[in-house]
């Protein structure tokens, strides 16, 4: 990554292990056009994030106007409109844009919940992990249904829907690691292991130094 004094460019700021940051990056990286990362912790937002948003979630895009986007499919979808050189918002063919968002929807309100449910029944040993682990294969096994048609969610290549919901699968994946390796879903498992090993996934994921006023920016994709 290359470091610069801050410039016209965007400004992410962005949480490393967060799903929802990681999607924003994968797409950020898709685009080839840089952002300025700026890395934070929860617990001690920078004042110049804070000025713009008063949620203070991530990841938050800051364009060079100063206008904030603080939703990270709304990110993915301003940056690959900008730039989509890799055509990820029409790798569905004829299907509307509008039905793979509603798809991207029904998972963040009924997945991404379940898999926050199944990691906390995991970490404090509840009794209904079984119970909340299949709560999450009802759209495991949506995943697998669409990956036994084409090498990819929509198509035979990488599109919205992928790098919109592989962040919240890989999370699944991470919970319990034996059961999942031997569980009825081939082909997701070689689905997102194509984005674990891949070098995108390296660069995405490398992790760089907490931002404070003062540091200089690293520069992020292009």
């Amino acid at each position: 990554m290359r470091v610069q004094m801050p410039s016209d460019l965007p400004i992410l700021y962005s949480l490393q292990h967060c799903p929802y940051a990681m999607r924003a990056r994968v797409a950020i990286f898709r685009s080839q056009q840089p952002v300025l990362i700026r890395a934070i912790k929860l617990n001690n937002k920078p004042p110049e994030m804070l000025a713009l948003s008063t949620k203070g979630t991530v990841p938050m895009l800051v364009l060079p106007d100063n206008q904030v986007i603080e939703e990270s499919l709304d990110i993915i979808l301003k940056v690959l409109n900008d730039s989509d050189p890799h055509q990820l918002l029409t790798a569905h063919g004829q299907q509307p844009l509008t039905d793979i968002i509603a798809i991207i929807t029904e998972f963040e309100q009924g997945f991404f919940v379940a898999v926050e449910a199944y990691k906390c029944a995991k970490r404090y040993q509840e009794t209904n992990i079984m119970e909340c682990r299949q709560a999450c294969e009802v759209y495991l096994q949506k995943l697998e249904d669409r990956l036994t048609q084409h090498t990819f969610l929509t198509a035979d290549r990488e599109g919205l829907l992928d790098i919109a919901l592989m962040p919240f699968v890989r999370q699944f994946s991470k919970v319990e690691r034996q059961w999942y390796q031997q569980s009825p879903y081939p082909k997701l498992r070689a689905w997102l292991n194509s984005y674990l090993q891949s070098a995108m996934f390296t660069k995405v994921m490398a992790k760089h130094e907490l931002w404070v006023d003062g540091h200089k920016d690293i520069t992020f994709g292009g």
